[in-house]
């Protein structure tokens, strides 16, 4: 019995690029292990080292949630769909409110989050009257949504591809404080998405872009911006003047702070992700609903999740997911409407598609579960396994890795060593290193026989990443000298070849 599974877009590498697969087995266990055993690259992604599914990989037969259900063990039909969610490339007393999620939604439907009577709102000017008129003469929101805008508050976590749009959207729209957290500075590769920030702003940090460019969007809120690296040390501080969080980073350790924050301060996280042409939207940590660890638990391991800078972003994908994010933030400070609270939004940019998957609240999440563990922040880059970086070695003696430098001299000497570069072919086309072999990623357990198990071999990707994985399953298969080049093609740019355009 043939059974579809949906593969979403960071693991379709290993499906051929393929979308959607046919597996067989009467349970969803049988199925994995046959989508596995035709689809090899996949188990990494899927099982640990004990053959256990990871609990950052997510499986729902008919858009439900079988988590709590014997997950390996749960029957499917002919006809069913069965779908992979992966996580994708981060107080208050803990509420443990164990009310049904259409209660929950149901109060959301009535409820702001501030919730002040209509005579602490503040007042409209005749500026203000004009500006939002269209708000104004729309009943669900009307006079005193406009006002509770006013009075409302959202700290937009990043001023990148998430938080370009919904930050706009949210100025535009008449909140009342926004702020926005940030360290990083304008660089020419920010501008296909990020688009809060113009051509004149590279170079310059992106809290004084885009302070600028909301100013000018709308005189009347109040902008503060934040420019420092979220953190265990200030996050609770950060976030505890405003009334929704808008989670638009790019990594694990400081989107589960932001949840575990948000979870022991009774902050709503208005969240949002994107790789390539796929975005997830939700609400996590509002009253009685899901926070994010009770969707992924634990974090994937360093480097199994590659980043938007190794797979690429479709530069609009961020402003659909913004606005959705912008949009929560708005009907939970009006109190308007359904928000995702208990639902979990997948939109597939290039089909146009939008699914909905219901997310339960995890009694034992320990975070916001009946009795949590987790009751402080803690070390989010010790939690999701990062560790800093050693110092670069000199030279390369029995390591796994190579530095472009040690590369280049090795070269220059002679040494018959083999280039892989397992990079897509679009990527390719931009750079490359000379007399390399492009065998993409996903084509490296089917094309392995292609190279000499007795070849030194070094391994390139853009970053490292990539490579590390590939030079991983080369030595699996009896492949012993393998290297992985530090810093992939950009380190070697940098260090070796600046002719070359980066990307």
């Amino acid at each position: 019995m043939a059974t579809r599974i949906l593969i979403p877009t960071p693991l379709r590498p290993y499906t051929d690029k393929k979308d959607a697969v046919d597996a067989e087995g009467a349970t969803v266990g049988e199925l994995l292990a046959d989508l596995t055993r035709r689809h090899e690259g996949l188990k990494a992604h899927l099982y640990n080292d004990q053959g256990r599914l990871r609990s950052f990989v997510n499986i729902y037969v008919n858009d439900e949630d079988i988590r709590y259900l014997q997950k390996e063990q749960t029957p499917v039909s002919a006809g069913d769909t069965v779908s992979i969610i992966p996580s994708v490339a981060g107080g208050a007393p803990t509420d443990t409110d164990t009310r049904t999620d259409a209660s929950v939604r149901a109060d959301a439907d009535v409820r702001s989050v501030r919730l002040q009577p209509d005579r602490d709102l503040p007042q409209l000017t005749n500026d203000e009257i004009k500006r939002y008129s269209r708000h104004l003469i729309m009943p669900e929101v009307g006079v005193d949504g406009q006002r509770r805008l006013k009075a409302g508050s959202v700290l937009c976590i990043g001023a990148g591809g998430l938080g370009s749009p919904a930050a706009m959207y949210l100025a535009a729209a008449g909140v009342g404080t926004i702020g926005v957290v940030d360290f990083d500075v304008v660089d020419f590769s920010n501008l296909q998405r990020q688009i809060i920030h113009g051509t004149p702003d590279v170079g310059r940090s992106k809290l004084a872009s885009a302070r600028d460019r909301l100013a000018a969007i709308n005189p009347h809120i109040d902008i503060r911006t934040y420019e420092t690296a979220l953190s265990s040390e200030n996050a609770l501080k950060l976030f505890e003047p405003y009334d929704v969080i808008l989670d638009g980073t790019d990594n694990f350790p400081t989107r589960y702070l932001t949840n575990d924050a948000c979870v022991l301060m009774g902050k709503p996280n208005a969240y949002g992700s994107i790789f390539r042409f796929e975005g997830q939207a939700s609400v996590f940590a509002a009253t009685g609903g899901p926070c994010y660890r009770c969707l992924y638990p634990e974090p994937p391991p360093p480097g199994l999740v590659p980043s938007c800078a190794e797979g690429g972003v479709l530069g609009v994908l961020p402003g659909v997911i913004g606005v959705i994010q912008a949009t929560e933030a708005i009907k939970l400070i009006t109190g308007i409407g359904e928000p995702l609270i208990g639902r979990f939004l997948i939109y597939d940019a290039l089909r146009m598609r939008f699914r909905e998957l219901k997310l339960k609240k995890d009694p034992d999440c320990p975070v916001c579960g009946t009795h949590p563990t987790v009751k402080r922040l803690i070390d989010y880059e010790q939690f999701c396994g990062i560790h800093p970086a050693a110092p670069e070695p000199v030279t390369v003696n029995n390591a796994t890795d190579i530095t472009a430098v040690e590369l280049k001299k090795r070269l220059d000497r002679g040494d018959p060593l083999r280039i892989v570069d397992v990079r897509e072919p679009n990527e390719y086309q931009i750079n490359h290193i000379p007399g390399s072999t492009l065998i993409p990623l996903g084509d490296v357990p089917s094309r392995y026989g292609e190279l000499d198990p007795g070849d030194e071999i070094v391994v390139q990707c853009k970053m490292g990443g990539r490579s590390a994985k590939a030079a991983d399953f080369l030595r699996s298969v009896g492949f012993k000298r393998v290297l992985n080049l530090k810093g992939g093609i950009l380190d070697w740019i940098d260090k070796v070849d600046p002719s070359q355009p980066k990307y």
